[in-house]
């Protein structure tokens, strides 16, 4: 590594968050030396340098030179020769229709291993594509299609007309085959005869009981790191990192997963200017697990496209219902005290409906022998920890609060974290940066990720070793 500038010290890797609003960069040292078991040495961050993210300029790359001054200018930080890693979300991230045989099987399945990659999914079929299936997909233009359908060895010909119809779109959009693996030959021949770049994987849903969704969330964030620009001046970006450039929600997601490692069942609340997104690792409890109507995925994803504090404002007060006055003042980086207050009550809004959406609940059903009661969706009630990231809830100085204060239920039917649960913020705004760094050193990943959130790695430990005695 070179010798750091006079008064200044010598980043070993820069991580770039490219944004929908924000590009920040992250430096961090220490990452090498850390890998060892018995280096007795600590990976350190030593600052972020943030900048508007320049889509609307026509190249992302002025905004990480922009970003990449702050950060040498404001932390005394020299980034020469620095390892540049990057994930991104500028300009909708990655865009996918999903298409599956039932909507409560392959179709929520297929669902939400793209939501887990880091996508945005803008459309969703179940059973036989229409023509006017057809025609929406056309005009959303995604940039990725996931096609599933299926048990392995069940239904064929819905799956293989799926096939055909998208084959004859003419599109050039990658299409992600996870479906039933007995026509996998038949729909690999169909697209390739049409020219369409295709992807096999594992079946998402391949039998009854099962969800398989981690070699599908691993291949869509492959797909979108090798082969699709997401912004203008992403494919110079690609020429300039180390690896892959991942989906930043996919990013945030690896986070929560490693943070779950050390501290048991996890959610991570992430605001941001055009989303918010909620990530939980969690088995959910024992007293629910036999009342569940179908398997939920260890770890999952939503995310609400109505509710980001800067780009979606309006959208967000709308959600927010009679009680949200009209946003005003909405600034990327509120100053005033006026438009600070403004996000802050934003960001409130935003936790509590994200948080409500993401979890299940208790659903009362009629049969021969009486009212019983069955759970649809997430269960957070066994949740340990509740993490926030994303700007507004890093850089308000309310975090904390809003997140200590998630919305209650008064009918005791949603299926939301305890209020014991512990609420820590991502200090250093971290957790996309982490992600990324996992795929390079995940211990080193690990601990910047507890020093952030002001754990050490033993209080971490005493933690899982209470809950798993």
């Amino acid at each position: 590594m070179e010798h750091a500038l006079p008064g200044r010290t010598q980043a070993e890797v820069v991580v770039a968050d490219i944004g929908s609003t924000l590009t920040k960069l992250s430096a961090f040292a220490g990452l090498t030396s850390s890998a060892g078991p018995h280096t007795g040495q600590a990976p350190q961050f030593l600052g972020q340098g943030v900048a508007l993210t320049t889509v609307a300029a026509g190249n992302v790359v002025l905004g990480l030179q922009q970003a990449r001054q702050a950060l040498e200018a404001t932390c005394a930080v020299d980034t020469a020769g620095a390892r540049l890693m990057a994930s991104a979300s500028a300009a909708g991230g990655l865009r996918m229709t999903v298409h599956g045989l039932t909507q409560d099987m392959t179709l929520r399945a297929a669902r939400e291993a793209s939501l887990g990659a880091g996508a945005v999914v803008t459309f969703t079929t179940a059973g036989r594509l229409s023509a006017d299936d057809l025609a929406e997909i056309r005009q959303r233009q995604p940039n990725l299609i996931l096609l599933a359908g299926g048990v392995d060895d069940g239904e064929r010909d819905v799956v293989l007309a799926n096939a055909r119809a998208l084959a004859a779109l003419g599109l050039e959009t990658p299409i992600i085959y996870a479906g039933n693996q007995a026509v996998r030959g038949e729909v690999q021949r169909l697209l390739q005869s049409a020219q369409v770049p295709v992807f096999l994987v594992d079946n998402v849903y391949p039998r009854l009981d099962e969800l398989h969704l981690e070699p599908v969330r691993r291949l869509i964030q492959d797909v979108f790191a090798r082969h699709i620009i997401t912004a203008p001046g992403m494919e110079q970006v690609k020429t300039m990192v180390t690896g892959n450039v991942m989906p930043t929600p996919g990013a945030v997601l690896r986070a929560t997963e490693l943070l779950a490692e050390v501290l048991g069942d996890v959610l991570t609340i992430d605001v941001g200017g055009a989303t918010t997104d909620v990530h939980s690792v969690t088995e959910g409890s024992s007293v629910y697990a036999r009342l569940r109507l179908a398997p939920e995925p260890h770890s999952k994803r939503t995310v609400e496209g109505d509710l980001g504090v800067y780009l979606n404002a309006a959208h967000l007060a709308a959600a927010a219902g009679e009680a949200a006055p009209a946003p005003q003042h909405i600034m990327p980086i509120p100053a005033q005290c006026a438009a600070r207050r403004m996000t802050v009550d934003l960001t409130r809004w935003a936790v509590d409906i994200a948080v409500w959406r993401h979890a299940g609940a208790l659903r009362a059903v009629y049969g021969a022998y009486g009212r019983h009661e069955l759970v649809e969706g997430r269960d957070l009630t066994a949740i340990r920890y509740v993490i926030g990231t994303g700007g507004a809830l890093t850089r308000l100085d309310m975090g904390q609060e809003i997140l200590r204060h998630i919305k209650a239920d008064p009918s005791q039917r949603k299926l939301l974290p305890p209020a014991a649960a512990r609420v820590l913020v991502d200090q250093h705004y971290i957790m996309a940066a982490a992600g990324v760094l996992s795929q390079y050193n995940p211990k080193a990943a690990t601990a910047l990720l507890l020093a952030s959130l002001g754990l050490s790695r033993e209080e971490a430990h005493h933690g899982w070793t209470l809950r798993h005695d």
